[in-house]
């Protein structure tokens, strides 16, 4: 008989279940907070594949267009590939699981989240996290946890848990935050340059919240989770250990500590190489295992690593534990692009290029979890195998790719200027020509540069960093020493226990990331590194500043230009004519792009790559949408013969006369005489009477042709 297990979260309007549907899977449960309900299933393969050397875990995060009571769009009605928000969901998730599996446990584990229902309120991505470490704690597989995760908001000054995407409009922070019962796992998100004091009072503050979540995961745990399984760990015997270790001696440290990465990994990698062929023939070729001579490299270089930077402060590339690399910046690198930079920051390099578009460019987004439908600016970021000096996969983006990109991205938002401002579409392209750790803060730091060379006004600059950590433990895990690493790069972010990524201005935090090898992060070490981030943070901008102080005040000769005309919304029918036929005639005589704004009715916006483009449509508009003023000459179109004079035409629709005594500069006897129906004519309107009656002269208009001045006839 089926039986179900329910727990609810405190005062967080949270509920996870179990025992219902997907009984087959190792755990299964399913998690709602309103209306929105997701169903996370996590399953272990009961065996290792031939030859295995890692942990192959894999987070999916899902969306059907069924849970909003939707059809996919487009011609196929099924989903496809994963969007963005799944793939970005999925990272979520994966990063603070990842360090709570035992060290050695390599049988291949799947979390898969299905959404089920949205309610266009909640966002699942709370869920899919606190999910899958209640499955995961109820399940056979060994984990080491549970964790609880919240998304905190701050309106008006006050701290907000779990937000709607209404509330979020309006909120000035947008954190996610994961951990345990003592430490935090995982943070990610944007802020509107948050001081760092509110930072920290903001991880203070989530770190209480999610206990809840933890709570109500223990008191399932305890009412239905399923006895842990043992697992064979893969681990290095410790007669290989010792032999290479015997064998190696100093010279793994002399591969080690030099400041070329490539030439650092070929001379490890050579002596890998002659350490296996000094294994094999002692082990016989019938008892060698490449996978452990791996392993023990592993066990050998982290050491090395590790214990030269907490007992001697020393790090491979020379540097001190606080010690930036090398920085260079340049602007301005390419023609027929509308903003570059090249950030290079030791063997980190990035190319980022901007592109100013309209609005025809924006993204209409068609998600199911609420929030904003339209997006007006991209960061794109690349990452080609010749970065790092190998041959690889090149193609679409992965999801190192697009994870790194949304955090370039949202860091840089905050300090962009308002759509009223500034109403373009932006568009950034990070291409990394080299990596050796944080290329998506070389990303933050060149798009920043590109921008300001574009011309776009933002609000201030922005750079980013990452700080790394390496500790060392007893062996009841209580924490001897620590040391906090500004600035790392590959090797010790692998070797290391954490890539604490922050970007900022002078202000504040603008973008966060943390991710942990170790089970946990005091805040005490938090602050360190947030603090530490922020002065070498200051550092980096200060040389930005060297390369580009402000943004350059115009645009680049090849970008788009914008105007804005404000016009009598009740004539926006006239500008746009039956069918679109007046609007279509503008954008073909004068090459421009004209768009209305719905939004704010009267609102007209024309972009044009020239200034004889913008200059036509302009003029083109004014006629349509304007009224004739005085003093204005205008070239108009006689409609009407009459015998004290013409009536023309000036702007469409809009029409005056020229009396007859102001049709030449001699005596006129008949209308005629001087102009027909149809015939073009430069006239000047030389009053408007009370009732709104337009007064022309063609003489006024001659005069002003030739230079002299008009005298008004006397009646």
């Amino acid at each position: 008989m089926e039986q179900k297990y329910s727990v609810e979260v405190e005062d967080l309007g949270i509920q996870i279940s179990t025992g219902t549907i997907a009984k087959q899977a190792n755990g299964s449960v399913t998690i709602s907070m309103g209306e929105t309900n997701l169903l996370v299933n996590v399953t272990a393969a009961g065996a290792l594949k031939d030859g295995q050397d890692f942990f192959p875990l894999t987070v999916d995060y899902r969306e059907t267009y069924s849970a909003a009571g939707r059809f996919p769009g487009g011609y196929f009605k099924r989903e496809g590939r994963p969007n963005e928000k799944e793939i970005l969901t999925s990272r979520l998730c994966d990063r603070p699981l990842r360090p709570l599996f035992p060290k050695g446990f390599m049988n291949e584990v799947q979390v898969i989240g299905l959404l089920l229902s949205a309610d266009m309120v909640n966002d699942p991505d709370i869920l899919m996290v606190n999910g899958a470490s209640a499955a995961l704690l109820i399940s056979d597989i060994p984990w080491n946890g549970p964790i609880g995760g919240i998304r905190l908001g701050e309106i008006d000054g006050e701290f907000v848990v779990n937000p709607t995407h209404e509330q979020m409009l309006d909120s000035t922070l947008d954190l996610i935050y994961v951990g345990n019962e003592k430490e935090m796992m995982m943070i990610e998100g944007s802020a509107e340059q948050c001081p760092e004091e509110r930072f920290i009072e903001a991880l203070e503050f989530a770190q209480v919240q999610i206990q809840k979540i933890i709570a109500a995961q223990r008191k399932l745990a305890e009412l239905c989770g399923k006895q842990k399984k043992e697992f064979p760990l893969i681990i290095c015997p410790d007669e290989i250990l010792n032999m290479c270790t015997e064998y190696v001696g100093g010279r793994l440290l002399t591969a080690v500590f030099q400041d070329n990465k490539l030439k650092r990994q070929g001379d490890v990698d050579a002596l890998m190489q002659e350490t296996a062929e000094y294994v094999k023939t002692k082990v016989g070729e019938e008892n060698f295992d490449m996978a452990h001579i791996k392993m023990a490299f592993e066990v050998l270089q982290e050491k090395v690593y590790r214990d030269n930077i907490l007992d001697n402060g020393a790090r491979c590339d020379g540097r001190g534990v606080e010690d930036l690399r090398k920085i260079s910046c340049a602007t301005n690198l390419l023609p027929r692009v509308h903003g570059t930079a090249l950030f290079s920051r030791g063997e980190t390099q990035a190319l980022v290029m901007t592109t100013l578009g309209t609005s025809r460019d924006y993204q209409e987004l068609d998600g199911l979890t609420g929030g904003t439908k339209q997006k007006s600016f991209f960061l794109h970021y690349n990452f080609p195998p010749y970065s790092v000096g190998e041959t690889g996969r090149f193609g679409s983006p992965g999801r190192r790719e697009i994870g790194h990109g949304n955090l370039a991205e949202r860091s840089l938002l905050p300090v962009l200027p308002s759509e009223d401002e500034f109403p373009y579409a932006i568009r950034l392209v990070s291409e990394i020509m080299e990596s050796n750790g944080s290329t998506s803060m070389a990303s933050v730091c060149g798009g920043c540069l590109s921008l300001m060379d574009a011309g776009v006004p933002i609000e201030t600059p922005v750079a980013g960093i990452s700080c790394g950590l390496v500790t060392r433990f007893d062996e009841n895990g209580n924490l001897l020493k620590h040391v906090v690493l500004t600035d790392i790069i590959g090797a010790e972010d692998h070797f290391g226990d954490m890539d604490f990524k922050i970007c900022g201005t002078k202000n504040g935090i603008t973008g966060f990331q943390l991710d942990l090898k170790i089970q946990g992060l005091s805040m005490e070490i938090a602050k360190e590194a947030i603090y530490r981030n922020k002065a070498t943070r200051e550092k980096i901008l200060g040389i930005m500043q060297e390369c580009i102080a402000k943004p350059n005040e115009e645009l680049k000769d090849c970008a788009p230009r914008i105007k804005v005309m404000q016009i009598d919304p009740e004539k926006i029918g006239a500008l746009i004519g039956p069918g679109g036929k007046n609007i279509r005639r503008i954008v073909e005589v004068s090459g421009a792009q004209i768009d209305v704004d719905d939004e704010n009715p009267g609102r007209v916006l024309i972009y044009a790559t020239g200034a004889e483009s913008m200059k036509r449509a302009v003029f083109e508009v004014e006629l349509v949408t304007g009224e004739i003023e005085v003093g204005k000459t205008y070239r108009g179109i006689v409609r009407s013969i009459k015998e004290f004079g013409a009536f023309v035409e000036c702007l469409p629709g809009k029409e005056g006369l020229v009396h007859i005594s102001e049709l030449a500069d001699f005596r006129v006897n008949k209308t005629e005489d001087v102009c027909k129906l149809g015939d073009e004519m430069f006239v000047k309107c030389i009053g408007i009477d009370d009732k709104g009656r337009v007064k022309l002269s063609r003489r006024a208009a001659l005069c002003e042709q030739r230079g002299e001045p008009y005298e008004p006839k006397s009646k």
